[in-house]
């Protein structure tokens, strides 16, 4: 049974991996690729993660506990600073004068605007 949660959970995480890279690939500019990057970063880390805090502690012994724990601490420290890093980013772009992408005038083509 344990197996079984641990494998949908690994399958979930890379489903959302898999959809932010796609994400990260499709979307025009630097402010709306960051939505992907960060989304995928968070819930991705945190089911593949905590499949693996799941099959550590499988084995019931104090290593494998601690294991489990040190796993999840690495979750609670990414989603402390993939959001605070995202933002800065942001910040760094804005202040650096990059601007949001805009759609032409011309019907469906894609601009940057300049």
């Amino acid at each position: 049974m344990l197996d079984i949660l641990v494998t949908l959970l690994l399958i979930l995480g890379l489903v959302f991996f898999l959809g932010g890279s796609i994400g990260i690939l499709r979307y025009p500019d630097f402010y709306s690729r960051l939505h992907p990057a960060g989304k995928l970063d968070s819930l991705g880390l945190l089911l593949t993660m905590s499949a693996m805090a799941l099959y550590t502690v499988g084995q019931w012994n104090l290593g494998a506990v601690l294991a489990a724990v040190k796993i999840m601490l690495i979750v609670v420290f990414v989603f402390i600073t993939s959001p605070t890093a995202t933002h800065a980013i942001v910040d760094a772009g804005v202040r650096a004068g990059m601007r949001p992408w805009t759609r032409s005038k011309e019907g469906s083509e894609h601009d940057l605007a300049a």
